[in-house]
């Protein structure tokens, strides 16, 4: 062999850089369902084609194979029934759409100044953490079957930590989203209560997009032989979830204004044309765009979030109101300021998703 290198009776050098792989991963080998998970953690982590032809393979998947081969099994934890589950993804998106709408509509009807609006910040800011699921799985007892490389260790969940400076952050620009066209509001001010509460609504809708994306992703991983096949199973998986939320948050709005046009006409002679024309022509073409950019800015931190980007997600949503803020302070109209600042975000979080979200290790 070249340099020199002793070999063992396995046939690899002494310094073999595949085990000290395994030593670094250990966690990862022992609870992997099939190659394309360790690949994905590989992935994951940083490695590359580089990082695999120094452990003399010629891509990831085929060193993400020997290192399934090589490390012992160590059964996971058992998974809920599916029946479990949909319960549990139910729940959560009715907490999820009480903890956002409850604390917007006692504002509106006080009158959704500063002072109100304070406390009312309070469920949006725990929204995060009485949603998510638990940070760690706890490992197998002591006297359970353990890997090769030693004792097993807790493993983390994607979800991230219920009490994480990312989950307060992220409760934080969830609450700047929804209370600040309260607050902001000029003219009429029932009808941006009422756009309010629909978005507020729907944040059932974007966490149960977000489960529904997670689920599909896992089931993929399961699915898929190789990483670029996961990725191209992917891609359509992403819009259709953003658009599944953006429907709802569609006909939530149309019901909202549908409400305030009975409850509270307009002033004046009535236009004709029944309830449903009167209550699509109560928004305007800025404010329903805007609606639309709210919309974005509650699904994709929630996508990110449940798919272990918990950093992201924070910034994201925290950056929507911040944004927001600016330019309602130059003067603008709050519509505009939601369709130009929260949409500069939106975007910016579009593509990011789009690029992070797609990839294996993502739904692991």
């Amino acid at each position: 062999m070249a340099g020199g290198a002793a070999v063992g009776g396995t046939g690899r050098p002494v310094g073999d850089p595949v085990r000290e792989v395994m030593a670094e991963h250990r966690t990862l080998c022992e609870r992997a369902v099939d190659p394309l998970e360790i690949a994905a953690g590989l992935e994951e982590a940083g490695f590359g084609p580089d990082a695999a032809a120094r452990c003399r393979h010629a891509d990831l998947f085929s060193l993400a194979e020997e290192l399934y081969a090589r490390v012992p099994r160590r059964p996971p934890a058992p998974e809920p029934p599916c029946g479990g589950r949909q319960r549990g993804a139910a729940r959560a998106s009715l907490t999820a759409a009480g903890l956002a709408a409850l604390p917007c509509a006692a504002a509106a009807a006080l009158g959704g100044r500063w002072p109100v609006l304070l406390p009312a910040a309070v469920p949006l800011l725990l929204l995060p953490a009485l949603t998510a699921d638990p940070a760690v799985e706890p490992a197998p007892p002591s006297g359970g079957p353990v890997g090769a490389l030693g004792p097993a260790r807790p493993v983390r969940r994607p979800a991230g930590s219920r009490r994480s400076p990312a989950a307060f952050g992220y409760g934080l620009g969830l609450a700047g989203l929804l209370l600040l066209p309260l607050a902001a509001a000029d003219g009429d001010r029932r009808l941006a209560a009422a756009l309010v509460l629909a978005a507020a609504l729907s944040a059932g809708s974007a966490e149960r997009a977000a489960r529904w994306y997670r689920q599909v992703g896992r089931g993929h991983l399961g699915a898929a032989g190789t990483l670029a096949e996961f990725r191209a199973r992917m891609r359509p998986v992403l819009p259709v979830a953003v658009a599944l939320h953006l429907a709802v948050l569609a006909v939530l709005t149309f019901a909202a204004l549908a409400v305030l046009t009975v409850v509270a006409p307009r002033p004046g002679p009535s236009h004709g044309g029944g309830l449903l024309h009167l209550a699509a022509e109560r928004a305007g073409a800025a404010q329903w765009a805007a609606q639309g950019v709210l919309g974005l800015l509650l699904v994709l931190p929630a996508l990110l979030a449940r798919c272990g980007r918990e950093r992201a997600a924070a910034l994201g949503a925290a950056a929507g109101p911040a944004a927001t803020l600016v330019l309602l302070v130059s003067g603008r109209a709050v519509p505009v300021a939601v369709l130009l600042g929260g949409g500069a975000v939106a975007a910016v979080l579009l593509v990011h998703a789009w690029a992070v979200l797609g990839r294996a290790g993502s739904h692991r």
